[in-house]
């Protein structure tokens, strides 16, 4: 299993809308390395979903429940999206401003990539992550 982050503006797409709809197609992304990263993303890996702009924080979990396929919202036939479903949302979210404190995290993708919408997170870093928003997995 592969762990991910994906961004969203709450005022666009919220947590509060992602568990009310359910499985939700992660469409919009026009980024060729975010969009490599959703071509990548395989059945059951799980994402964190972040809320960007508006709070700047790590706020739910989602899990892919199916693989990259053509986004229906790109005319041009080029960009792909994948679904995915709310697991759970984080007891404490994970505020960016905690994570760029956190030394341990110097190397991850949110820090150093700041503007990618969708990036992978390593098994280290998606556990030190989870402990820190309290997630236990369900």
């Amino acid at each position: 299993m592969a762990y991910w982050l994906v961004k969203s503006e709450p005022d666009a797409f919220s947590w509060d809308q992602q568990v009310a709809n359910g499985v939700e197609a992660w469409t919009g992304v026009r980024n060729a390395l975010a969009a490599n990263n959703l071509k990548a993303m395989r059945l059951g890996d799980l994402a964190f979903f972040y809320h960007s702009n508006v709070g700047k924080e790590i706020v739910g979990v989602v899990e892919v429940v199916r693989e990259a396929y053509p986004d229906p919202t790109d005319t041009t036939g080029r960009w792909v999206c994948v679904d995915v479903r709310a697991v759970g949302p984080l007891p404490q979210p994970v505020t960016l401003a905690t994570i760029k404190a956190t030394p341990a995290f110097a190397d991850l993708a949110l820090v150093r990539q700041s503007r990618l919408s969708v990036m992978p997170v390593s098994s280290m870093h998606w556990s030190a992550l989870t402990k820190l928003g309290g997630w236990t997995g369900g």
